[in-house]
């Protein structure tokens, strides 16, 4: 019986010192942690911290495009060589994973990333995940590891997405844990502060959307604080942190990776009549679009508007958005088939 898979995000504040260097208690404490689940589970750690490792061999550090690829360049091998220090007691090995978006929008190279994933789960060996910063070109990188880490747990069919952060969990308005959150509403989503940490990307509101894509996956996700003692084992068991509960889906895997994994290139509106149309299983025809947002190529992915501006759907097009232009008022062109389109 194959393992089941889970997926554990380390944000570069939860793994540096306030002074920006690597904790090593903390990866220390992370090794500790996931050998204990190395004989159930197949791993991926998805970490940052190469940036805010290698920053401090650039003098006058100010934080440009250029100079994040420079520092990451550094911090990449300084990064895993501390992993593999801590990991090692546990005879346990790592690999490094330098992921790109393309790697995910290109449902080949997908598979091929996969089936590497499965070759070292095969031989003990976890693959440690983090943007390749030192050439990712700035439209098409990931927004930060968040997205990354989901894109690896819905690809893969990870049973739960660990996200830790540098506080215990979700807060209410009073600074109190939140413990579960049933559906990610914009309830829940109002719940996340504005602010990030001065060595990292993302912040509670990126947590928040991403545990929301992989919950509509199926994926349980948990934000919680990587200083809790125990922080991952508790939290894999909804002991620690905020508990996302998934939400029952019947999403293939190839469209599991087309709502997750794709680039979306463009994207356009529809009536509430196409909306009910969609809801129902039934393929978007061009009669049903108000209105061109973002041009797109045939076999493109695209996302779907409602009239409200809320994505409702990611689809792959028939047809080009030229095409689309001059065949508005024809009832039985189709823009993209019912079996190409993912409802979110």
């Amino acid at each position: 019986m194959k393992k089941p898979i889970i997926v554990i995000k380390f944000g570069s504040a939860s793994i540096t010192t306030a002074e920006g260097e690597l904790d090593e208690k903390v990866v220390s404490d992370i090794a500790k942690q996931v050998s204990v689940l190395q004989e159930k589970y197949n791993i991926v750690l998805v970490s940052s911290g190469a940036v805010a490792a290698g920053k401090k061999f650039i003098p006058k550090y100010s934080g440009s495009l250029i100079e994040r690829k420079a520092a990451a360049a550094i911090g990449n091998p300084l990064l895993l060589q501390t992993y593999s220090r801590y990991f090692e007691p546990y005879n346990l090995a790592i690999a490094q994973s330098l992921c790109e978006r393309h790697h995910f929008s290109n449902r080949s190279q997908f598979l091929q990333l996969k089936k590497t994933y499965e070759e070292l789960w095969k031989n003990n060996i976890i693959p440690v995940a983090n943007e390749n910063d030192v050439v990712s070109d700035l439209e098409l990188k990931f927004s930060d590891n968040d997205e990354l880490a989901t894109l690896i747990a819905v690809g893969f069919g990870a049973e739960q997405l660990l996200f830790s952060t540098s506080v215990p969990g979700v807060l209410d308005e009073k600074g109190v844990v939140v413990p579960e959150i049933k559906v990610i509403d914009k309830e829940a989503l109002s719940l996340a502060r504005t602010d990030k940490s001065s060595v990292g990307l993302g912040g509670m509101t990126s947590k928040l959307n991403f545990a929301r894509l992989a919950t509509q996956m199926g994926i349980k996700a948990v934000i919680f604080g990587v200083r809790t003692e125990n922080g991952i084992l508790k939290s894999l068991n909804g002991e620690t942190g905020t508990v996302c509960h998934p939400q029952p889906t019947k999403i293939s895997s190839r469209n599991k990776w087309l709502a997750s994994g794709s680039l979306i290139r463009g994207s356009v509106q529809i009536d509430e009549g196409a909306q009910k149309a969609l809801e129902k299983r039934r393929s978007l025809l061009a009669v049903g679009v108000k209105s061109l947002l973002r041009d797109f190529e045939s076999g493109e992915v695209i996302q779907i508007l409602n009239e409200k501006n809320i994505v409702i759907a990611v689809a792959k097009a028939k047809i080009d958005s030229k095409i689309l232009k001059t065949v508005e008022s024809k009832q039985n062109i189709e823009l993209a088939h019912a079996d190409d389109i993912v409802l979110l």
